[in-house]
């Protein structure tokens, strides 16, 4: 009687045993199935070759892995050397406007006058003495404002002419704000 439980608990054992691998190889199966699915269709051969075996596919995913992986170090490089370039050259073009400033630039518009200045945070003025150089030339100023951005500041004045006949002369207005702001060797020779 022994006997004859014993051998029954062997054979159950041999149908677990049997059916967990068989259920082991249907999940491998399924898993080989939706790793061949992710490799792109121009890397596998035409449907009218033979079909790819299970160890076929694990060699192409293989290649596909690998590719990628290079192709994703290659594009690492890529925007790393970008971004030092980027970084090189914002750092370049803020050295050479640092060496430019302060920057002047006046617009006549015909009855009025538009000045803008930007300077470093180093070279400070006042903004009164500014409209205050507009105003003797003959300008009466209708608004002015300024920002600071990084190190920089920003100077906006808008001018209005006073009599109309007699108008501004932008070329003077220049002059004067140029020696109130620097001296003559600071600025730029294509001024």
């Amino acid at each position: 009687m022994k006997r004859r439980l014993a051998s029954a608990s062997d054979d159950s054992t041999k149908l677990d045993r049997k059916t967990i691998e068989r259920n082991r190889r249907i999940h491998m199966k399924s898993l080989c199935h939706q790793l061949g699915s992710l490799i792109p269709p121009n890397l596998k051969p035409p449907k009218s070759k033979l079909m790819l075996g299970q160890q076929d596919q694990l060699d192409l995913a293989a290649r596909y892995i690998k590719h990628m992986r290079e192709r994703i170090e290659k594009l690492k490089r890529q925007k790393e050397k970008a971004m030092s370039d980027r970084s090189s050259d914002r750092k370049m073009l803020d050295k050479n406007v640092a060496t430019k400033l302060p920057v002047l630039e006046l617009r006549d518009l015909g009855s009025g006058i538009e000045v803008m200045l930007v300077s470093g945070l180093n070279k400070t003025f006042m903004l009164y003495e500014v409209i205050n150089v507009l105003e003797e030339e003959g300008a009466e100023v209708v608004t002015a404002s300024f920002s600071t951005v990084g190190d920089k500041i920003f100077y906006v004045v808008h001018a209005q002419v006073k009599i109309s006949r007699v108008g501004v002369e932008t070329a003077r207005v220049k002059d004067r704000l140029q020696e109130f702001i620097a001296p003559l060797e600071m600025w730029p020779e294509d001024m």
